[in-house]
């Protein structure tokens, strides 16, 4: 990780008591600096916290300037249930993988700021949970009601705590599910001076720049992601959806194995992941496989079976897998339908489906300079017309 020094520990709980293990090690050596062990009631967890930062620091003889704990607590709570509440759905917001999941992220979010309606982190928390729910599970018209709902708390998160990198990363991603691509570049920029060593920041503004034609600066942070963040399988996921954006799809394979890895197998979002590399490499069989192992449980596989289909010359089952994408999604799948004819060969009903797309302020017209399953459609002029609407910034 190229450091000089690893914080590592451990966490018990019995009850309402909970047993900390904290210790510094030098990387070099790997003797121990400094180690300590706290039993504590869960009520002083938050004085814990700002106690074993400044144990940390004073051990890296490093002097903590200003109020220790209010540094740490931007946008955050004092109240421990809230806290806790928190926790438990930021944990359980990166396994996540199917709409009941989401649902209890959703509520550990809505549970903290019930409890402490101040508590800035958490109302960003919400914002981008219930975003997630409309990119990966929802369909129909719930996709649009969703990325609306996720608005209020992100708005609510930079009110309450206006240098809270995440409020801003929240808000962010409403401005681009609005299609308000200047408003999200604002955010995103916001964001990155907060908070330039976060990971996530960094990761998502990363990908943000690769949708805006910027690829190669993208990439890169993508790469810097992962380094900061190496055991977090959303920073090789979204390092390996860039790769594929650039046509480079063998390292785009590799980012998607390294971060396969870290997940539990059978993973429908993961296998929505790969599911388009092998189609990209011209492996429709492995595809095809992929896709009827997880079933439909997020729509990222609702398309899927129609391209593989397709490619192994089965038109007619690709047709069915498409008639029943269309019966679940109606209108609000217009983007992946058009993607869809692109690739059949149908360039008019793709084209109209992409217009279709624009007239639903599609989330997924973000991807329309970089998505490989446009190629076809790159020098039509009503694609030309369609980018131009967009107003993608230069």
């Amino acid at each position: 990780m190229n450091v000089g020094t690893v914080l590592e520990g451990s966490v018990r709980r019995s009850k309402n008591i909970v047993r900390i293990t904290a210790q510094l090690i030098d990387t070099a050596t790997g003797f121990h600096l400094w180690s300590q062990t706290y039993d504590r009631n869960l009520d002083d967890l938050l004085k814990l916290q700002t106690e074993i930062a400044e144990a940390v620091a004073s051990a890296l003889k490093v002097k903590l300037l200003g109020d220790a704990a209010t540094e740490m607590m931007v946008g955050g709570t004092r109240n421990a249930a809230a806290y806790d509440a928190y926790l438990r759905a930021a944990s359980a917001y990166w396994q996540a993988s199917s709409a009941s999941d989401n649902e209890a992220v959703r509520a550990g979010y809505q549970e903290a700021v019930r409890l402490d309606p101040n508590f800035a982190l958490a109302y960003a928390g919400w914002s981008l949970a219930l975003a997630g729910y409309a990119g990966n599970f929802a369909h129909g018209p719930e996709v649009g009601d969703f990325y609306r709902q996720a608005r209020a708390p992100a708005l609510k998160a930079v009110a309450l705590a206006p240098e809270l990198a995440e409020g801003h990363l929240a808000l962010a991603f409403d401005r681009e599910n609005s299609l308000d691509f200047a408003g999200a570049s604002e955010e995103w920029q916001r964001a990155m001076t907060l908070a330039p060593g976060n990971a996530r920041v960094l990761r998502d503004y990363s990908q943000f720049a690769v949708q805006m034609g910027r690829t190669d600066a993208g990439i890169a942070g993508l790469r810097r992601a992962a380094v900061l963040d190496p055991l977090n399988a959303e920073s090789y996921g979204f390092l390996s959806g860039a790769l594929r954006s650039a046509r480079r799809y063998d390292e785009a394979l590799a980012a998607y194995q390294d971060g396969l890895s870290l997940r539990p197998k059978n993973d429908p979002l993961w296998a929505a992941y790969g599911a388009l590399i092998y189609y990209a490499l011209g492996d429709f069989e492995k595809m095809r496989t992929v896709c009827e192992g997880v079933g439909e449980a997020v729509k990222d596989l609702q398309d899927c079976l129609a391209l593989a289909y397709h490619k192994l010359g089965r038109q007619a089952d690709a047709e069915t897998a498409l008639a029943r994408f269309k019966a679940l999604e109606g209108n609000a799948g217009a983007f992946r339908y058009a993607a869809i004819y692109a690739q059949w060969g149908d360039t008019p009903k793709a084209l109209e489906w992409l217009d279709t797309a624009l007239q639903m302020r599609d989330a997924e017209l973000i991807n329309l300079k970089t998505e490989p399953l446009l190629d076809p459609l790159q020098q039509e002029p009503r694609f030309k017309a369609i980018e131009k609407a967009l107003n993608f910034p230069n």
